[in-house]
Formats: C-alpha cells, structure tokens, sequence
C-alpha cells in the first residue's frame, strides 16, 4: 500500500490506523511505502522509527521514500492526500492546478510500477465538505 505526506498531518494520523488494521481489516498485512517530499524526508524517517518502534502485528514491512517510482511500485492500493495547502489568496483554480502537476506525475509512476489492479483513492484541495 503507498500512502503519499505521511510526515504531514493526515498521512501521519492515518499510518498508525493502517497499521492497526483500521483501513484493510484485522487479519490484512500490509507493507507500506510512505512516500513525501524531499525537505520532508527526515521527518519522514522519524514515522518509519515510530511504526517500526510500535511493532504492529500486522504491518510487514515499511518503505520510507521520496522517490515517487519506488513508492509505487507493486502497490495494490494508494491513498493520495498530499496534495499542496491552499494558502492566503489563493483561488480554488490556483491550487487546482498545482495539484494537478502533483498528481499526474504520481499517476503516471502508478500506472508503470504498481499492479495492475490497484485501487487509488484521491484526496486534495480543494475539498468541498458541509
């Protein structure tokens, strides 16, 4: 499973539920390529620590990585929260089309190196939520 800013806030708060189980089911192992941005990649190492640390039952194994190829490849599923924070006087188009840079270049490294079934869940800014 590739899961992208896990040394951001969201990606940080949903690792240790995959881990856990929470996402997959009880009896799923999981191996975990966490994937982020370089100036992150310390930070990045420092949630690898920490799962490794918590000994999960059911996590396998955990890739920390700012290469986006080694995040995808042979991923089953990959959740994509990472994508750019809408900032003071930005339009919703503005981060639009920042995200979309994001996530077509991680879109196509999943299309090359991940299995062929993988399921991919999106979720950016900007979000419409009530």
């Amino acid at each position: 499973m590739e899961l992208q800013d896990c040394a951001g806030q969201i990606g940080y708060a949903l690792v240790p539920m995959i881990a856990r189980g929470v996402m997959l089911g009880p009896d799923q192992p999981v191996i975990l390529h966490m994937l982020d941005i370089p100036p992150a990649a310390e930070s990045l190492n420092g949630v690898k620590m920490e799962l490794v640390d918590a000994a999960f039952p059911l996590l396998k194994g955990v890739v920390a990585t700012t290469d986006v190829v080694e995040a995808c490849t042979g991923v089953n599923i990959a959740v994509m929260v990472g994508g750019f924070p809408r900032k003071e006087g930005m339009e919703r188009k503005d981060v639009m089309s920042k995200n979309v840079s994001i996530y077509k270049s991680q879109a196509s490294a999943l299309e090359k190196h991940a299995a062929t079934n993988c399921k991919v869940l999106v979720v950016a800014n900007p979000a419409n939520t009530n």
